[in-house]
């Protein structure tokens, strides 16, 4: 049973190219800790909702975020920053850490059912008070996952024909 477990974590591996920390991580315009808002309670699905066709993940809207912080936190400086995209009716110009090409099609729907977590694509972001790219994302490292996971490699299914 043990060696079974070995092995299938070591598959699970293959799919999960980890690159090191980056030797400037992308500064946000505003300071955010995923792992203090997990150790709250919150799950990503709380914060980042998956709207049809459920291809992309969607960055929570500051109403969401004023809905706590209007009365928690208030004299921290990052949440005054929050408090002022909101005034405003903007959100934060947040840097975009993952990109794939625009001719690759990628469902996080597809994904989450097919049992993948956040943390295959995106690392331990649990664990994180800021992130970075630490999962590769090349065509290989895709299909070094769709191997160990036993899905299609077929070109068709990821890259639109019309391209």
């Amino acid at each position: 049973m043990r060696n079974t477990l070995l092995l299938l974590l070591a598959f699970a591996a293959l799919g999960q190219r980890r690159l090191p920390p980056p030797q400037k991580i992308p500064v946000q315009p505003i300071a955010y800790s995923h792992r203090q808002h997990i150790a709250l309670g919150l799950q990503c699905k709380d914060c980042h909702t998956n709207p049809d066709p459920g291809d992309f993940m969607g960055l929570p809207q500051v109403s969401k975020c004023m809905s706590c912080h209007k009365s928690m936190k208030t004299d921290s400086p990052e949440i005054q920053k929050l408090a002022e995209f909101a005034a405003n009716n903007r959100q934060p110009p947040w840097v975009r850490i993952y990109r794939i090409p625009d001719y690759v099609f990628f469902s996080h729907r597809a994904h989450l059912a097919a049992g993948a977590g956040c943390e295959t694509c995106h690392g331990p972001v649990r664990e994180r008070d800021q992130l970075w790219r630490e999962v590769g994302v090349s065509m290989g490292d895709c299909m070094d996952c769709h191997r160990a996971n036993k899905a299609s490699l077929d070109c068709s299914y990821c890259h639109d024909p019309r391209n």
